[in-house]
Parts: structure tokens; sequence; C-alpha cells
């Protein structure tokens, strides 16, 4: 199993959780959540004066798959969450040694 940790743009979450469900992702955590990647934030203007926003608000969208089933939900996230511009986000994939439901005690892929 593995845990498919995406950061992407607000106002792209409804349609990449569309095309989430729509490759078969029943269960995922989405947390609104502010940082800055390279670009350091962004300088903006309000009535004439300049200031500097540096923690940007962003989307974290968790998922834990089977292995087999990353690259597809990895290529769903991208699919719909590029736009070829600075701050489309990052997809960290990591491994996830077990799971448990905690209803039933299930263990492994079926808790999932």
């Amino acid at each position: 199993m593995k845990k498919i940790e995406a950061i992407i743009r607000p106002e792209s979450v409804d349609v990449v959780r569309n095309a989430l469900s729509e490759a078969g992702v029943t269960g995922l955590m989405i947390s609104e959540i502010e940082g800055h990647g390279k670009q350091k934030g962004v300088i903006q203007q309000w009535r004439g004066e300049k200031y500097k926003v540096e923690l940007l608000p962003k989307a974290k969208i968790e998922i834990i798959v089977k292995d087999q089933d990353v690259g597809r939900i990895s290529k769903a996230i991208i699919d719909n969450a590029q736009t070829g511009e600075i701050g489309d986000g990052k997809i960290f994939i990591y491994p996830v040694d077990d799971a448990i439901r905690i209803r039933t005690g299930e263990k492994g892929e079926g808790a999932v």
C-alpha cells in the first residue's frame, strides 16, 4: 500500500475530487493548509500599496491506495490539477506498512 499526498490549488479541489471518484477512489482526506514553495509567496497590490503574501492557501489531499493503483491515481490528480503555472503543487508518495479498521479490527488492504 502507498499513501499519496497531493498539495494542490484550492480552486482545483472539486475537479480533482470528482476525477478521483471516477478513478475508483472511495476514501480520501482533504485539508485546507497554507504554505509556499520555491516562489516564497507572491506580491499583491491593494489600494495602491504592494505587500507580500508569504503563505498561500493550498489544499492537501491524502489517499491510501494499492501499489498497482499509484500511477493511475497520480495521473488523475496531475491531469485535473495542472494549469502550467507556478504553484500547481506537488505529489508525494509514501509506503504504508499496515492499516487497521478500528470498527472491525480488519488489517491490511481490506481495511482501506
